[in-house]
């Protein structure tokens, strides 16, 4: 197996990739909870596509998705973990794909960070502005960041099984080893034809010779 070389990109390019898909996604999530803060009360539901979409504020002291309330502080550290470790390990992507996904997940944990640090109730234990409900698909409610971390991870799973690395590399047979490989079924194919080809008499070919009497032998 060799590399199948994609289309690496610079450092430069990739740190933009990830930055504009940050800044989309905290963007587009913040804006969304201004306009639902601003413009529905705490615990209203809107109707927006009857059962398939709705939106309904709520105040979320969890993990994403309503998941282990009361544990903000503990949300609060690992997010800003996750985005130091983002940081850091930005300059070593050199795809596009790979900078989607981490500038998506960038964008979504930042922007619940957000919300933690600097909504009520305190510092650093802030909850959450969650309002976009789907009762169809999840007992839940959730946000734009929400789904920018969920989509990070869907497009992180698909390259990881495609094989695609942070380079834009692909783990694949080489052009050599694939003509290797036809030619060798190609011989393999004509040594079994030639074995089972019937002889003039309505025989199998290949029939061994009886070997010459030696002297002595009666």
């Amino acid at each position: 197996m060799a590399p199948e070389r994609r289309a690496k990109v610079s450092t430069t390019t990739a740190l933009l990739v990830l930055a504009g898909a940050a800044l989309a996604a905290y963007g587009l999530d913040q804006l969304s909870k201004y306009l639902v803060v601003s413009t529905l009360t705490e615990g209203e539901t809107v109707q927006v596509l009857g059962q398939v979409l709705q939106l309904q504020f709520v105040r979320n002291p969890g993990a994403a998705f309503s998941l282990a309330s009361g544990m903000t502080w503990i949300f609060t550290i690992l997010a800003a973990g996750v985005i130091t470790f983002i940081i850091w390990f930005a300059r070593r992507i050199h795809s596009v794909a790979w900078a989607v996904v981490f500038g998506l997940l960038l964008g979504g944990v930042l922007g619940n960070l957000t919300d933690r640090l600097f909504r009520e109730p305190s510092f650093g234990l802030g909850h959450v502005v969650d309002f976009i409900s789907t009762p169809w698909m999840l007992p839940a409610i959730y946000n734009v960041a929400d789904m920018a971390i969920v989509s990070s991870m869907a497009l992180f799973m698909i390259l990881t099984i495609r094989g695609i690395g942070l380079d834009g590399s692909r783990e694949t047979r080489s052009r050599s080893e694939q003509e290797a490989g036809g030619a060798s079924s190609v011989a393999e194919d004509s040594a079994d034809g030639a074995a089972s080809r019937p002889d003039a008499d309505g025989g199998q070919s290949a029939r061994p010779a009886q070997a010459a009497p030696q002297p002595g032998e009666a």
